[in-house]
């Protein structure tokens, strides 16, 4: 069962911040880089997301937004299931090409292909998480779309591109991939 709850009641909300300040000051806050894509039976649909996040790992859930001003919106939140790409450095052009206007995401038909569950993916991306959409919840001029997922595919370590291991992230309008340079303290303990 799918729900769709109202998070935000926007009448509520103090004046104060401004959206072109708000989004100046999330400039300076580092996203990871993932393309969703999804199929309602109209054709396939793309867009680049940097709202991506694990919720819990029992249950498997992910969570992500949309904005209502995507073309891919509409399409995604009817559909029933979506996959989520976690991009590397090397997919900095399917990112792009995803983040673009009116640009004819799957032109080249050899950059995707479909799941045997019929939704679209691109074969590059190094992890793909298939999921069926859980809930979604208005947030302003966005809709948080909630992810259980199913299946996750890992490209094969000799198959993977060089910098399959380097993320792509998204900080102060500009792509960057993280390396073992930019590492600050291990995590491992």
């Amino acid at each position: 069962m799918r729900h769709h709850v109202a998070l935000i009641d926007e009448a509520s909300l103090e004046p104060g911040l401004s959206a072109d300040g708000f989004r100046k000051a999330f400039r300076h806050h580092a996203g990871g880089v993932a393309v969703v894509t999804a199929d309602a039976g109209r054709g396939p649909v793309a867009l680049t997301a940097t709202s991506v996040i694990s919720v819990s790992a029992t249950p498997p859930l992910l969570v992500f937004s949309v904005s209502a001003l995507s073309s891919a919106t509409p399409t995604i939140l009817e559909s029933s299931s979506v996959v989520v790409h976690l991009l590397g450095a090397d997919q900095v052009d399917l990112a792009r090409l995803c983040a673009t206007s009116g640009a004819d995401r799957f032109a080249d038909t050899g950059a995707w292909a479909r799941l045997a569950t019929g939704e679209p993916y691109f074969v590059a991306a190094p992890v793909c998480i298939r999921g069926g959409i859980a809930a979604t919840f208005a947030a302003g001029a966005s809709t948080l779309v909630v992810v259980n997922a199913t299946h996750a595919h890992h490209a094969p370590a000799d198959a993977a591109p060089r910098d399959a291991s380097r993320p792509l992230i998204y900080h102060n309008r500009t792509w960057h991939q993280l390396s073992e340079l930019s590492e600050l303290v291990s995590g491992a303990r």
